[in-house]
C-alpha cells in the first residue's frame, strides 16, 4: 500500500502540534499547581455567593461594587473572632507559663474509686498519683511523648493557619470572579456547548452550578451543626471564652480541618480544673464526638 503524496509530511506535522500542545499543557499545570487549591476554593466561593453579588448589584448599581463589600464583610466576619481567640491562646499561654515558673501548679491527688474504673483504672490512679506528689518528675518521664503530642499539635495549628489564610486570599479572588460573573457564564457555557452541544451546554452548566451550591451550602450548614451541638457543651459547662471558641470550631469546620484542634485541649483544660469526675468524663466524651 503506497501512501498519498504529502501524507508523511502531513503527520509528521500532526504529531509536532500534538508534542508542542502537550508540552504547553505540562509547563501550564506546573506552573499553575501550586495554586490549583486556591484557585477551585475561589471558584466554589464565587460560584456560591453569586446569587447574593446579584442582589447586591441592583441595589449599589455596580458589580464590582457588591463584590467588594461581600469580600469585606467575610473577611471582617472572619478575622475578628480570629483575632480575638489569637488573643486569648496568647494571654492563656503566658498565664500558664507564669503558673508554671512559679512552682504553683498543683495537681489534686485522684480519688481511690479511680482504681475501680474498667480497663484503664488502676493504670490511670497510679500516673495520677504520682503527677500529684511528683509532677516535675512524672513531666521528665513523660516528656518524649509530650514533645510528640506538641509536634504534633503545633503541625495541626500550622495546617489551620495555612488554611485561614488560603481562605481569606480565596475570598479576595471570589470577588474578582463575581465582579465578571456574567462573562464568566458565558466562557463556562461556551466551554459546555463545545464539550456536550449546544443544545445542553446551558444546562450542563446550570446543572454544575446548582450542584457547587448544594455541597458548599452542605459544607456551611454540617459546620454550623457541629459547632451549635459542641457550643452547647461548651457554654453548659462555663467553659471560659466560649464564644469565641464556637467561632473557631464553625471556622474549623468550613475550612475541612478537624474540630478536635479545640475540643482536646478544651478536655485537657476541664480535666486539670476540675478532675476525673463523672461531669468531666460525660462532657468529654460529648464534645469529642460532636466533633
Amino acid at each position: 500500500m503506497v501512501a498519498a503524496p504529502g501524507s508523511e509530511k502531513v503527520l509528521v506535522e500532526a504529531l509536532i502540534r500534538f508534542a508542542l500542545i502537550f508540552a504547553l499543557m505540562a509547563f501550564c499545570y506546573h506552573f499553575v499547581h501550586p495554586f490549583l487549591n486556591l484557585m477551585l476554593w475561589s471558584l466554589v466561593l464565587a460560584v456560591t455567593l453569586y446569587p447574593l453579588h446579584r442582589k447586591l448589584e441592583r441595589k449599589l448599581g455596580k458589580s464590582g461594587r457588591a463584590a467588594t463589600l461581600i469580600v469585606l464583610v467575610s473577611i471582617a466576619v472572619l478575622a475578628v473572632p480570629v483575632y480575638f481567640l489569637a488573643m486569648s491562646i496568647a494571654d492563656s499561654a503566658e498565664r500558664g507559663i507564669a503558673v508554671v515558673k512559679s512552682g504553683a501548679l498543683r495537681v489534686p491527688p485522684p480519688n481511690p474509686s479511680v482504681t475501680t474504673w474498667p480497663l484503664v483504672g488502676e493504670r490511670l490512679y497510679a500516673l495520677w498519683l504520682e503527677a500529684s506528689t511528683d509532677l516535675t518528675g512524672l513531666a521528665q518521664k513523660v516528656a518524649p511523648e509530650i514533645k510528640d503530642v506538641s509536634l504534633v499539635l503545633l503541625g495541626k495549628f500550622a495546617g489551620f493557619s495555612l488554611g485561614l489564610l488560603t481562605f481569606l486570599a480565596s475570598l479576595i479572588l471570589a470577588g474578582i470572579f463575581m465582579a465578571y460573573g456574567a462573562g464568566g457564564r458565558r466562557s463556562a457555557v461556551q466551554i459546555a456547548s463545545r464539550l456536550v452541544g449546544p443544545d445542553r451546554g446551558e444546562h450542563v452548566t446550570e446543572l454544575c452550578t446548582a450542584t457547587i451550591r448544594a455541597v458548599a451550602q452542605g459544607v456551611i450548614g454540617i459546620a454550623f451543626i457541629q459547632a451549635a451541638l459542641i457550643g452547647v457543651g461548651f457554654v453548659i459547662k462555663g467553659i471560659p471564652g466560649a464564644g469565641l471558641l464556637i467561632m473557631a470550631v464553625l471556622l474549623l469546620g468550613i475550612t475541612q480541618l478537624p474540630a478536635t484542634l479545640i475540643t482536646v485541649p478544651v478536655i485537657i483544660y476541664v480535666f486539670a480544673s476540675e478532675g476525673a469526675t463523672v461531669a468531666a468524663i460525660v462532657f468529654s466524651v460529648y464534645v469529642f464526638v460532636a466533633g
